[in-house]
């Protein structure tokens, strides 16, 4: 009984989802990037404390893929200068620190990632085009 309800549910969070991708302008993209990496490594911290290792090695494949094949493929290295550059660099780094999470168990290094995702997750809500300055300071 509750296998449908929780299925159900997956569903319906996926249609959410899906419908966010499709209505969202480039910046909101990466903000749903952002969201959807740090809720992979959310799930990767709950699967390793409760030992489960496979669900841990599919969330932080997720957020690998996510990081690496979306939030890096993403970055205009041509125009973003050397901000670009810099992400690009650090995006590298955080998939080789999941990996190294992953294989060694390193809750610190998941620690880490997500720290890091969160302080440029911040950065990034932050420079909203569709905030005025007044609205940013307040966010």
């Amino acid at each position: 009984m509750f296998g449908h309800a929780r299925h159900a549910i997956s569903a319906y969070q996926k249609v959410g989802v899906d419908a966010a991708v499709e209505v969202a302008d480039p910046h909101r993209l990466i903000l749903l990037l952002f969201s959807g990496a740090q809720a992979a490594i959310g799930n990767a911290r709950a699967a390793m404390e409760d030992k489960r290792t496979a669900a841990k090695g599919e969330a932080i494949s997720r957020a690998i893929d996510i990081i690496g094949n979306g939030l890096k493929v993403s970055l205009d290295l041509e125009q973003g200068g050397e901000i670009a550059e810099r992400l690009d660099a650090l995006y590298d780094y955080l998939v080789l620190r999941l990996l190294h999470a992953n294989l060694d168990n390193d809750l610190p290094a998941l620690e880490e990632v997500a720290a890091l995702l969160e302080e440029i997750h911040g950065a990034w809500r932050e420079i909203s085009p569709n905030a005025t300055p007044q609205k940013a300071a307040l966010a």
